[in-house]
């Protein structure tokens, strides 16, 4: 993935535009009672709160507190929008999460629908304050709702000062399983880099392999190594991609452009 702003911008927008929404299946009652709840939420967690409607593009809802936690202007996030935002955010950092979010979106799309909704994003990264200084936040990203295709429309912020104000080491993410406490490694940043899991030669063989539809008695005697090697292979694929079983190991690696 091309580390530019203006490539990044355009993947980004290719990702998301895989995404097809029907505007009259989505209701935006919806939202009304939910920003019912997100307002006490921000109230009571003293957190920021947003809602992005991956539909029009834009945010719809934000707490009344991102002035006083984080400098944010609620006026200028409703006029300007996602420019606003991105300007409070650290250059560097900025291009990072944009990586971040196109890899998270890719992986999104290779998971079964129903398995979505489990997933919460951790982001910690800078952002320039009332004062003119960056500081550290933990933003926590998951679905609010979904349209009735699967599509993810509604994405739920919170966003809290990092207790980790000391020297700066790069944007830090996990993409975490709130059901079942994985972490997904792909997720993954430091600084501009993103670590996207590496197969060696023989694991993407083995996986292309059972991708076609190979047992591991087939995959054994057509690369000449051990049922027990292939199986090993098989456990190492699935830890390095952080799914729980083969069909998702494989759809997660052509997602990413690790099968060929």
């Amino acid at each position: 993935m091309t580390n530019t702003p203006e490539h990044l911008t355009r993947e980004h927008i290719s990702t998301l535009s895989q995404q097809k929404f029907m505007t009259e299946e989505l209701d935006y009652s919806i939202l009304e009672r939910h920003k019912v709840m997100l307002s006490r939420l921000a109230e009571v967690g003293n957190s920021g709160v947003t809602v992005f409607d991956l539909s029009k593009g834009e945010h719809v809802f934000s707490s009344y507190n991102m002035q006083e936690l984080f400098g944010f202007d609620v006026s200028s996030i409703k006029k300007i929008g996602n420019d606003y935002i991105n300007s409070k955010t650290h250059p560097d950092d900025y291009l990072a999460l944009m990586r971040n979010g196109i890899t998270l979106m890719r992986f999104f799309y290779s998971i079964p629908i129903e398995d979505r909704p489990n997933y919460k994003l951790i982001n910690e990264y800078r952002i320039l304050n009332s004062r003119g200084q960056y500081i550290r936040v933990i933003e926590q990203h998951q679905i609010l709702e979904m349209d009735p295709r699967g599509n993810v429309w509604l994405a739920l912020a919170v966003m809290d000062v990092s207790p980790h104000q000391e020297e700066y080491q790069g944007v830090k993410s996990q993409l975490f399983n709130y059901k079942t406490g994985k972490l997904v490694p792909v997720i993954s940043l430091n600084g501009n880099t993103a670590e996207t899991p590496e197969l060696t030669q023989r694991e993407r063989q083995v996986l292309g392999l059972i991708r076609d539809g190979y047992l591991s008695k087939e995959i054994s005697e057509k690369l000449f190594i051990s049922i027990h090697t292939v199986n090993t292979h098989r456990q190492r694929i699935l830890e390095k991609l952080g799914v729980d079983n083969s069909m998702e190991a494989v759809r997660y690696a052509s997602q990413l452009g690790l099968l060929q």
